[in-house]
Order: structure tokens, then sequence, then C-alpha cells
């Protein structure tokens, strides 16, 4: 099952469900998100979703 993971300055998912992400499943990490307190630990947890085959898309831009 493809699960679709948002991470943006006040929505994410939890670490551990970001962590067990795999194949077929998708991360979009928005600008935003890097002005949250825990940034390391979600960027950590985008490298090991990564790793583990998930495609992460970083968007730069946001458009409102």
């Amino acid at each position: 099952m493809t699960a679709i993971h948002t991470i943006e300055d006040a929505n994410a998912p939890a670490l551990g469900d970001l962590r067990n992400a795999g194949p077929d499943d998708c991360v979009y990490v928005f600008h935003s998100a890097t002005s949250r307190k825990d940034w390391p630990k979600y960027w950590e947890a985008v490298g090991v979703a990564f790793s583990r085959g998930a495609f992460v898309h970083v968007v730069n831009r946001e458009e409102s």
C-alpha cells in the first residue's frame, strides 16, 4: 500500500511512520519544515525512508 507523508512547519507524520516508509511510499518535504524545532530528527528519518526505497521530494518553493 502506498503512503504519502508530508512534512511542513505545522504538520508532520510520526517519526516512526516516516522511518518505516519504503518502496512505493512518497515523502514530500516542504521548505517550511526547516523551521521546526525537531527538524534534525525529521531530516534523519527522511534519510532512513530514502534508504529503504521511498521516493523523497524536496519542495523548495511553496505556493499559497
